[in-house]
């Protein structure tokens, strides 16, 4: 068995490890575009967006996976047509999606924290209309969030998540992670948004989802205790590589890093 996974950067790792985790003997490729970056529809448009990803997708399917993740909203949002017209159905594509309807089942009120190139968009407006039009949502725009995480650029991330929690409202009791790169923090974000004693603040991701229903897409069940597989597959632009160095700043690289070696 072998899953693929796409991004333009590393928020592909959340999924990745999930993958790890529900099947350990999966194989893995990780295809990213260090190159192309970023892919934000305001810095070059919708049409760059699926050029990019077309691209990202290609090179992964020339190693032909079992199915391919797109661990990336903004590539969900803007791309996922043209990848399952190319890629469908001999290769199954799943794409990410905020897990605003999950986050509003609990009531609310939600936050949703987003890059703000997808924060008041057409397409998260419509998320909420479906899935949260009886809960309070505030939309949190989060400028240079994902760009801190590529980089792992510790002073960036921490004034990024503190101009975000200061728009995030005190009562807020879910916290929806819009970008895939944000559930890398999962945990540094709870922090800054955590009030003093009140129950934990619920987050939201998307990683957990998508590996899951790629198990399922190709007919196979969650084995935790299966032998883990020795092979992943490491490609930047289409380029054979190696885990960048910024995603072993995160306990998900670390854990492929550590059971697998990158080629």
């Amino acid at each position: 068995m072998k899953i693929a996974l796409m991004d333009s950067g590393i928020g592909l790792l959340p999924a990745a490890a999930a993958v790890r985790r529900l099947r350990p003997d999966a194989d893995l490729v990780l295809s990213s575009d260090p190159d192309g970056m970023p892919w934000g529809p305001r810095t070059h448009g919708p049409g760059y967006v699926a050029e990019r990803a077309l691209a990202v997708a290609r090179a992964a399917a020339a190693h032909r996976p079992d199915a391919l993740i797109v661990a990336c909203n903004t590539a969900s949002v803007h791309a996922l047509p043209a990848l399952r017209a190319e890629l469908e159905p001999q290769i199954p594509v799943i794409g990410t999606v905020p897990a605003i309807k999950p986050a509003a089942a609990g009531g609310g009120p939600v936050a949703i924290w987003a890059t703000p190139a997808t924060t008041g968009s057409p397409y998260q407006r419509g998320l909420i209309r479906d899935f949260a039009d009886s809960v309070d949502v505030t939309e949190v725009p989060c400028p240079g969030l994902a760009d801190a995480v590529q980089q792992a650029d510790e002073d960036a991330i921490d004034r990024a998540i503190a101009a975000a929690a200061a728009l995030t409202p005190d009562d807020v009791r879910a916290v929806v992670l819009g970008c895939t790169h944000y559930e890398l923090l999962a945990e540094r974000i709870r922090a800054a948004v955590q009030p003093a004693g009140l129950p934990p603040v619920a987050l939201y991701g998307s990683a957990d989802a998508v590996a899951a229903q790629a198990l399922r897409r190709i007919g196979a069940d969650p084995d935790p205790a299966a032998t883990p597989s020795t092979c992943l597959e490491v490609l930047l632009s289409g380029r054979p590589s190696e885990l960048p160095q910024a995603a072993l700043a995160y306990a998900e690289g670390r854990v492929l890093a550590a059971v697998t070696p990158a080629r």
